[in-house]
């Protein structure tokens, strides 16, 4: 199945009504709706009031097209995604600016992951498929050339297409006997590897193609991005959860060998901050924001007594290394953190925002009022079992408590108009 192509050719002439169409409609230009909704946003950021409360759109809100298009049709993607934006009228927003190709993913045939319209039914979002895809016992091999093991053991585990990777022997002290070493390259499975890679890098180009320059297009339109990427990441602890030993492992890491565990997590902190770059502030958009999830710091997955050894002091790493880049992390607190608020006051007033995605908000802003920016919406519970009235009745109990004195962003739903 052919990826449908983005018609570039009418791109400036729609851009040119919209743009028209929002000045006709707001009597603003689209460059000042965007520096009227950036200043909005920094001043919640920056803990002060700003003339009503900010509020983000988190994907497409009510999309009319299901999970699969992102990963088969790109084209029709975005346009849902700038058709959600542009009727809702956010004043930031976070629609994904890439998106993976559905025909890559099934070339390289993954093991960690099903998507929609793959190897889920097209109305059913991705799903991640926990594993151990490093062993227990292969800590040192991880530690030693992080490279060399993500090549030969990390993914040949991860994709199915990918396994003879696995007889790779070791490259890290070959370079004067590299010649001798590439007869395996014309073996037919190397071979194979080298056609599937090359069909997987034309398929994702595609996408890639179509996607481009889509935040530049809203931000030409008004709509600020809530992201900008960078920065350092999120907590190491949550990538060796994730995509290293699992949920299970890790979890059996933090008591069976605690040590390989936090020297692993030290070890992919220094490699992103090695790599890490610093924000450009002539881009558009400042403070350079950064989405930063976070998996299992939550109360459900550890103990406050874990938390502060395997998981915070990372994180807090993380954090203050990338807001010395230049960056403004937004902090996504998955699961309940109400237990742990307290240590996000041991970041920098003002230079940071804390998601709360579930627990209680109202507590996190009594905490972290006049420290930090909470955002938060209504909670996915009373969202998928409330009623209206009650819906309506939280987003304004939100906005009255939360967006009082400044540091609020609301998620998900635009603020009531007096």
């Amino acid at each position: 199945m052919a990826i449908p192509e983005y018609n570039n050719n009418t791109y400036a002439e729609k851009l040119q009504r919209d743009r028209e169409s929002i000045q006709e409609m707001t009597g603003k230009t689209p460059e000042e709706l965007y520096e009227e909704r950036e200043k909005r946003l920094r001043d919640a950021i920056q803990l002060k009031e700003p003339d009503r409360v900010p509020w983000v759109m988190i994907g497409a809100g009510e999309s009319t097209l299901p999970p699969a298009a992102a990963y088969y049709d790109p084209a029709a993607h975005r346009e849902d995604l700038r058709s959600s934006i542009l009727a809702a009228q956010p004043d930031v927003h976070a629609a994904a600016p890439a998106a993976t190709s559905g025909l890559t993913l099934e070339v390289l045939d993954p093991r960690h992951i099903k998507w929609p319209g793959g190897t889920l039914p097209a109305n059913v979002p991705w799903q991640a498929i926990e594993q151990e895809y490093m062993k227990a016992d292969e800590y040192r091999l991880f530690l030693s050339d992080p490279t060399d093991y993500a090549l030969r053991f990390l993914l040949p585990r991860a994709f199915g297409a990918l396994g003879p990777l696995s007889k790779l022997p070791s490259i890290n002290d070959r370079f004067n006997g590299f010649a001798g070493f590439t007869p395996i390259f014309a073996s037919p499975e190397f071979q194979k590897v080298a056609q599937i890679l090359y069909k997987a890098g034309q398929e994702q180009e595609k996408t890639n193609r179509i996607m481009r320059n889509f935040s530049e297009e809203l931000a030409n339109l008004g709509f600020p991005s809530l992201s900008h990427g960078g920065g350092i990441g999120g907590a190491p602890f949550d990538a060796i959860s994730d995509y290293f030993r699992g949920m299970r492992g890790a979890m059996l890491d933090m008591y069976r060998q605690p040590d390989n565990l936090l020297s692993a997590c030290d070890k992919i902190l220094e490699l992103r901050t090695l790599k890490a770059t610093p924000a450009d502030p002539k881009k558009r958009g400042n403070p350079k924001r950064v989405w930063v999830p976070l998996h299992r710091g939550a109360q459900g997955f550890m103990s406050r007594k874990q938390f502060e050894k395997f998981y915070w002091p990372g994180l807090k790493k993380a954090t203050l290394g990338s807001i010395d880049l230049g960056y403004l992390p937004i902090l996504v607190c998955q699961g309940n953190w109400d237990d742990r608020l307290e240590y996000l006051l041991e970041l920098p007033q003002g230079h940071a925002v804390a998601y709360i995605h579930q627990g209680d908000v109202f507590r996190a802003k009594a905490i972290l009022g006049g420290h930090l920016c909470i955002m938060a919406g209504v909670q996915p519970g009373l969202l998928c079992g409330g009623s209206k009235p009650e819906i309506d009745e939280y987003r304004q109990k939100l906005i009255r408590f939360c967006g009082k004195g400044g540091g609020f962003v609301l998620v998900g739903n635009p603020p009531a108009k007096d």
